[in-house]
């Protein structure tokens, strides 16, 4: 009897890792690190558990995402999301793992009005995408010609955690009149959709070896693009299609009515050419995927 290949997952318990959890069941032994032992603060007691454990593949969704919050917590923001990963993707990289990272849109700063790809410039417009891009830009280094993988996606939401469909579920149902931005264009993304991508990925590749020949950045994100008015909009059907009846009724605004300590980009849709073309993988309309996801919410 062939023995499971060893799977380490960080960040589990959050809106990725939680899907990856399952996803990842088919492909081997998933290994979660106890959370408060293994510290992304203190990367390095991760590090010394990946060169003792010797795993097939190291996937690493955790990340620090309160976007707002990271402009008053620089430092810990960026150990988490730039140092963190490098470490980790060298311990990898050392006992020959594959190593995937997960990145985000905020990399860009929406100046484009097309689709992102891979090779667009990146110009972070907040510290959070800042720092995420140290993380990429790390991984890429200390990894040299070995096996690893980023994989950028946005605007993501699951029945795990929060996100803007929890949060419109509750202030639906709270007030009366709701104001939602209309100048921020993105793709709303599944997290069941980044997991599945994730471990099809794997599957495809097999081993670390055949993922090195596939090495580099990817977008993975469903297809087609909305504001947040509109994934509102979306959201609002639903709760009254589900029976709701005082459901608030919403309005347009623009970004400059919400000023937050981080800046956002206007336009982040990314560009999944790349993904299809090396993987045969097409994620589907955000429109469908939120239809597939709306019993999580119980909708």
């Amino acid at each position: 009897m062939s023995v499971r290949p060893r799977i380490l997952l960080t960040g589990g318990s959050g809106q990725v890792g939680w899907e990856l959890r399952r996803s990842l069941l088919a492909l081997g032994e998933v290994i979660e690190p106890d959370r408060e032992r293994y510290d992304l603060c203190r990367p390095e007691r991760l590090a010394r558990l990946i060169r003792d454990l010797k795993p097939r593949w190291v996937v690493n969704p955790a990340a620090y995402t309160a976007v707002d919050k990271a402009e008053s917590e620089p430092e810990r923001c960026q150990r988490i999301n730039a140092i963190a990963p490098a470490v980790l993707a060298e311990a990898a990289h050392a006992v020959g793992a594959g190593f995937i990272h997960f990145s985000t849109d905020y990399v860009f700063d929406g100046a484009k009005h097309s689709p992102y790809t891979e090779d667009d410039p990146t110009a972070p417009l907040n510290w959070y995408g800042t720092t995420k891009l140290e993380g990429e830009q790390a991984v890429a280094d200390v990894s040299r010609d070995g096996a690893w993988l980023v994989l950028r996606t946005g605007w993501v939401y699951g029945g795990r955690g929060h996100n803007f469909v929890r949060t419109m579920q509750r202030l639906m149902s709270e007030k009366t009149q709701l104001t939602v931005v209309d100048d921020q264009i993105g793709a709303p993304t599944w997290a069941r959709s980044i997991a599945d991508v994730a471990a099809q990925v794997l599957a495809y590749c097999q081993s670390p070896s055949a993922m090195a020949e596939y090495a580099g950045v990817y977008h993975v994100s469903c297809a087609g693009a909305t504001s947040w008015y509109g994934f509102a909009s979306r959201i609002r059907d639903r709760l009254l299609a589900a029976g709701m009846e005082a459901v608030a009724e919403l309005s347009p605004t623009d970004s400059a009515g919400y000023p937050t300590p981080a800046a956002r980009s206007p336009y982040s849709v990314l560009d999944n050419s790349k993904l299809a073309r090396r993987f045969g993988l097409v994620l589907p309309p955000w429109e469908e995927a939120f239809m597939l996801a709306a019993p999580e919410f119980g909708l």
